[in-house]
Formats: structure tokens, C-alpha cells, sequence
């Protein structure tokens, strides 16, 4: 983790934030910097659980069960982080048949799922009529499944290519059955960061345009950030704000999602994985610094039963989705996909409630 100068932190204890805390008081930027340089975590545990019980009262931790339907592996942005894009040409690329992805939904229905997280990735033979024909034929075949599909930088692509602007291709795809976009692809909101990481990739205004133009349509999404990579601390403190000064001006996040970064065969020459320490307390400042989201997921896909039960103590309120199909972060080697009893069980043994939701987080 990045050393902070001492002299930029002057002046700020653990009392002087736990003080802003108790009194409701919004976190500055350096607060959260001071926070993720403090060597007690249960101080900010305590501190995290104080801000987890203000916005979402009780002992109830929430769960989806649904599917990451990944209906194309095709995209030539070349993310130094994924493992799972193949370029257009590739013997390995794919797009499902239309067949193959109502036959995923229909067997997730079976299964108890309410959600598609429909996602792939920026395919140049995919416009936006093919979504919408897809969306569809989704919505009219299970009416009652929630398409919470496609990330910012699709979005934006399928209007490039489509030649169509952001907010007619978003307002096409809501009325074929888009309901809700994930915050994939934020990544870190700062642009030299993204240039390293995902040079092609969109830039933070046009991430945080596109939110912004979804949610002037009545399109709810989430927020995301990955972190252990080549950002630094200001960086992830810096994305935390854009995304906190984003809520407050359109409120388009239902829930924030954090996670470190996976170098599993991956293009970005990472030494060290960041530690189980580094996500529990990045987990609380965030639930600290952002203090206008009322959600906040862990992740346990890539940390693990262990420390995701952990989080739990550490301000998150939602255990996130049972997962009955996940390639993404799979293709960077085995990560953890667990069944509802499973989640179940691990909520109660950390003393919570475990309740089904959807992706509306209204409980089932």
C-alpha cells in the first residue's frame, strides 16, 4: 500500500473522523486517506458498522441469486486485466445463438435466479438492433427476470457503431428490456490509471456520462472499483469521489461493489495480489466515504467465504449474487462459486439474517 505524507494528514486522528461519523458529518478526501493509513482495522470496523446500521438498520444481510450470461467472448479493447476476451478472429471467439442464451435464462429461472447479468464485450458485428432483438425476445419468453446487462463501455460502443447517440441507444435498449446497468468497467476512474490498464477503454466522464444519461431515463445501475493494480490510494480515494459526487447529483447507484484485482493470467505483470487486509479496509472506508449509498456488496467470487463473512463486519450489508454461471473472473483461475444454502449458511454463522433480494433490492 502507497506511504502518505504525514504533513498532507496533519491534524486528523481516528477521533477527529469518528467524531464527523457519529455526528453525521460528511468525509473529506483526506479523511479517507487517513482512514486507509491507520493501522487498527477494528477501528474502522466499528466505525464502518456504526455507518452500515445508520443506513440499513437490523441484522439482515441480503443475497440475489442469478447468472452472468456472457453471450459473446469477442473485444478488441485488449484489457491488460481480463483473461477472458478473445480479438475478432479468433478461433476461441463466440456469440451465442439466440437459442443458447433463452435456453440459460430458462435454466436459471429453474434454478431460483432472477437476474441476467447479461454482459460480453465490445464486439464490432454487434449493433444495437441485436440487443434489442435479443432483450426481446428475453423479456416477452420471462417476463419476470430483470436484464441488468451491459456495462458503460458497451453502452458507449454500441452507440459508436450503431451512430446513434448515448441517450437514443440507451432509451432503444430500455425499451426492449434493459432494466438496470452494472458499474462494470469503472475499474479506477481516474484516466491515468485507465490509460495504463485499458488504453482503449472509455474515460471517466464518458463512464460517468453514460450513468448519468442512464439514469435520466429511469435506468438504476451499480458502481464498482477494482483496486490493487497499479493505482495508488489517492487514486482510489479519487474514484470514491466521483462516484459520491455522481450519486449526489442523479442518485443512479443502487449499490457499490469493491474487489482487488485478479493477475491470474492476465496481461497486467502484478507481483503480489493485494491482501485480505487491504479489502476489508478498503470495504469500510468506503462505506465511510460513501455516505449517500445505502447498499454495499462484498465480493465473495474473489475473496473467498472467510473474508467475505468478514466484510460483514466491516460495513457491508449484501452478500452480493449466488452465481450460477460466472466466466469472467473464472478464466483468471478457480475463484469461489457457491450455492444459496451455502451463502445462507456462512450469513448465519456471522450472526446476520440471510435474506433472498432482487435486483431492485426488494426481499423475495
Amino acid at each position: 500500500m502507497a506511504t502518505i505524507s504525514p504533513d498532507r494528514l496533519s491534524g486528523i486522528s481516528i477521533d477527529t473522523v469518528a467524531d464527523k461519523v457519529y455526528a453525521g458529518e460528511r468525509l473529506t478526501a483526506d479523511d479517507a486517506l487517513f482512514l486507509f493509513s491507520h493501522p487498527n482495522p477494528l477501528d474502522l470496523a466499528a466505525l464502518a458498522n456504526f455507518q452500515r446500521q445508520r443506513k440499513v438498520p437490523g441484522d439482515t444481510v441480503t443475497y440475489i441469486i442469478g447468472r452472468i450470461l456472457n453471450y459473446t467472448n469477442v473485444c478488441w479493447v485488449r484489457c491488460k486485466f481480463c483473461a477472458f476476451y478473445r480479438t475478432p478472429g479468433h478461433d476461441e471467439g463466440y456469440v451465442h445463438s439466440d437459442e443458447a442464451i433463452l435456453e440459460k435464462v430458462r435454466d436459471t429461472v429453474e434454478k431460483g435466479g432472477v437476474e441476467i447479468l447479461f454482459q460480453g464485450g465490445l464486439n464490432p458485428k454487434l449493433k444495437v438492433d441485436y440487443y434489442e432483438n435479443i432483450f426481446s425476445k428475453i423479456k416477452e419468453a420471462y417476463p419476470n427476470v430483470i436484464l441488468h446487462a451491459l456495462s458503460p463501455a458497451e453502452i458507449i460502443y454500441i452507440a459508436h457503431i450503431s451512430k446513434l447517440t448515448l441517450h437514443d441507444t440507451l432509451q432503444r435498449l430500455h425499451a426492449s428490456g434493459l432494466h438496470s446497468i452494472p458499474g462494470a468497467g469503472g475499474e479506477i476512474l481516474v484516466d491515468r490509471v485507465r490509460k495504463i490498464i485499458a488504453p482503449y477503454k472509455d474515460t471517466t466522464e464518458e463512464w460517468l456520462e453514460c450513468m448519468r444519461t442512464a439514469s435520466a431515463l429511469g435506468i438504476r445501475s451499480t458502481a464498482s472499483m477494482m483496486f490493487g493494480h497499479v493505482e495508488t490510494i489517492e487514486d482510489r480515494v479519487e474514484h470514491l469521489g466521483r462516484i459520491r459526487d455522481l450519486q449526489d447529483e442523479c442518485a443512479p447507484f443502487r449499490a457499490f461493489i469493491t474487489w482487488n484485482f485478479q493477475p491470474e493470467d492476465t496481461n497486467l505483470p502484478i507481483p503480489h495480489k493485494a491482501s485480505g487486509l487491504d479489502y476489508l479496509k478498503t470495504v469500510a472506508v468506503s462505506r465511510l466515504f460513501l455516505d449517500n449509498f445505502d447498499n454495499l456488496q462484498v465480493s465473495i467470487l474473489t475473496q473467498g467465504p472467510k473474508i467475505a463473512q468478514t466484510a460483514l463486519g466491516f460495513g457491508a450489508n449484501d452478500f452480493g449474487s449466488v452465481m450460477i454461471e460466472e466466466n469472467v473472473v473464472s478464466a483468471a483461475g478457480n475463484k469461489f462459486i457457491l450455492s444459496a444454502e451455502e451463502f445462507e449458511r456462512i450469513i448465519r454463522d456471522a450472526g446476520y439474517n440471510a435474506k433472498r433480494r432482487n435486483t431492485r433490492y426488494e426481499l423475495i
